[in-house]
């Protein structure tokens, strides 16, 4: 039997990594545009609440399970930033807006600064539906190095910009698609979410 889980997002590529991850376990994922459900506030300052907030938007709006996933970049010397602003990082700063536009900003904030640690992390949140008393939380944390050009085609966001601890050469836009998502924030804490689904919801 295969199962249905919306996904609180419009985000076309985020989709497309996601499903590729719950396919295999005989999951259906949905995206809320599909449905015509807009995109939710995100008001908070952790990856926690933000998803909290999506998954419950997406599961009341359509009464369906939902999952959503918080993302970002939180580099080390930045203190964190630019975290849950990740996709709004030129934007908060007036210089611009889109993946290009937020790489440029962070390469300027780093170009003298030698550390340059940083970690793509992720927090997926499933609910049962809106009032679900217990969500199904799981983390996952990509330690990299942030680049100081660009290197590479392929991703998104900041991708072409960083470097997985791991990588000895190129970028994370430089990974296929199937290495990515065996490395990425997302894989990590959907191999956790995953197996708890199961027991849990017995999916």
């Amino acid at each position: 039997m295969k199962h249905r889980l919306l996904l609180a997002s419009n985000n076309g590529k985020k989709l497309a990594e996601l499903r590729s991850l719950l396919e295999p376990a005989g999951i259906e994922l949905l995206a809320q545009g599909d449905l015509a459900i807009p995109e939710a506030d995100e008001p908070f300052d952790t990856f926690i609440e933000n998803a909290l907030a999506k998954a419950r938007h997406a599961a009341r709006a359509s009464g369906m399970p939902a999952l959503a996933d918080d993302s970002g970049l939180c580099v080390d010397a930045l203190q964190g930033l630019p975290g849950v602003r990740s996709s709004r990082f030129a934007l908060d700063h007036g210089a611009g807006a889109g993946d290009m536009a937020n790489n440029a900003l962070l390469l300027d904030r780093l170009a003298s600064i030698d550390e340059r640690g940083a970690a793509f992390v992720c927090v997926l949140v499933a609910l049962r539906h809106a009032a679900d008393p217990e969500p199904l939380i799981a983390h996952g944390r990509w330690p990299l190095r942030v680049l100081r050009e660009a290197w590479g085609e392929g991703g998104f966001g900041y991708d072409p910009i960083v470097q997985g601890v791991e990588q000895s050469e190129g970028s994370v836009a430089t990974l296929a698609q199937a290495e990515k998502n065996r490395r990425s924030h997302r894989a990590q804490a959907m191999r956790v979410l995953l197996p708890t689904i199961r027991e849990r919801w017995q999916w």
